[in-house]
């Protein structure tokens, strides 16, 4: 795992279970494979986690939202708000309040805890027709029957980009098996958030497709430039406890998996002088920015894998469908 000086060691987790690729973790003796929620359940989770994202957004409060969100949209969302706060203490004038209507669940059979599930929603951030019209994609976790459903993953996608799923007779969907064992996908996607950073870094293993995200994002950065100014950028995996993927099986056979990653950018002066400090930034800093800036961010992928040998005109490589990313820390020295 590479690293970078102690800013690299990033947000500490406090859970000690470990969801895997299928969000399939056996504990307290519970092998039985059963639905993750009920639809009665899921609309209630769905319901909870707007009602406190509003009420953190509108006061600028991390703590009102805390017990509702987890993983990477849990690290982006409490980071984000701590800024803003200290920016804005008298919370955020420009508050509109999120709407998640229009919803449907997805919830996978499984065993033990923690279990999960989907909900796919129209949000009021977007227009309802055309080219600008999405959905919002939630993935919810629930790491044991007396704890609350926390949403671990947040993705934006356009309505034709979400595959149909995989269902049995009673439509329970089925979730992605943790190691692909029978190697039936086109990559891992219990290694997903390890193959995308050495993707970044390397150039490979050379898995996914051409766009933004993957070689836009890599040729952008080697193209940085600032007189006076260089660039150093790491990409770190964080794929265990409340980061880990999930993923739901397609009925193409291929999956459509959420995973986290974690990058630094170092931004190093000339002598003379001095790396730029927004407020957002400042408001995350720790030490005094001298001659070097180092940002840290936490990011959330969805992305679709497909099954081996397929092309679907990508060649069988993975799309990332979206990639949303949050400053967390920040460093100077």
């Amino acid at each position: 795992m590479r690293r970078l000086g102690r800013l690299a060691a990033g947000l500490a987790t406090t859970t000690v279970l470990v969801v895997t690729a299928s969000g399939c973790v056996t504990v307290h003796g519970e092998l039985e494979v059963v639905p993750g929620a009920t639809k009665a359940e899921a609309a209630k989770a769905l319901e909870d986690f707007t009602a406190a994202y509003n009420k953190a957004d509108k006061a600028y409060d991390p703590a009102l939202d805390e017990d509702r969100v987890t993983g990477s949209l849990g690290a982006i969302n409490q980071a984000g708000l701590a800024a803003r706060r200290k920016n804005n203490p008298q919370g955020n004038p420009e508050h509109e309040p999120l709407e998640l209507t229009d919803a449907s669940y997805t919830i996978p059979r499984k065993a033990g805890w923690p279990r999960w599930f989907l909900a796919d929603t129209d949000s009021n951030r977007d227009q309802d027709s055309g080219k600008p019209d999405t959905r919002w994609l939630l993935a919810f976790v629930r790491t044991g029957p007396d704890a609350p459903w926390k949403a671990a993953y947040l993705a934006v996608a356009s309505p034709s980009e979400i595959p149909k799923f995989r269902k049995d007779a009673d439509g329970w969907a089925e979730p992605v098996p943790s190691a692909d064992t029978d190697a039936a996908l086109a990559t891992p996607p219990a290694d997903l958030s390890t193959t995308y950073t050495d993707y970044l870094t390397d150039g490979a293993p050379d898995v996914f497709a051409p766009g933004s995200m993957t070689s836009g994002w890599r040729d952008a950065r080697k193209n940085t430039r600032r007189a006076g100014f260089s660039y150093q950028y790491i990409d770190q995996e964080l794929d265990s406890g409340t980061f880990a993927p999930l993923g739901l099986t397609t009925e193409d056979g291929g999956a459509l998996v959420f995973f986290s990653s974690k990058h630094f950018e170092r931004q190093t002066a000339a002598e003379g002088l001095r790396p730029t400090v927004t407020a957002d930034v400042r408001a995350l800093l720790t030490g005094e920015v001298k001659s070097t800036l180092t940002k840290e961010r936490v990011s959330s992928q969805l992305v679709y894998v497909p099954p081996k040998g397929a092309d679907g005109g990508t060649g069988g490589r993975v799309r990332v469908l979206n990639r949303l990313p949050g400053l967390v820390a920040a460093q100077g020295s």
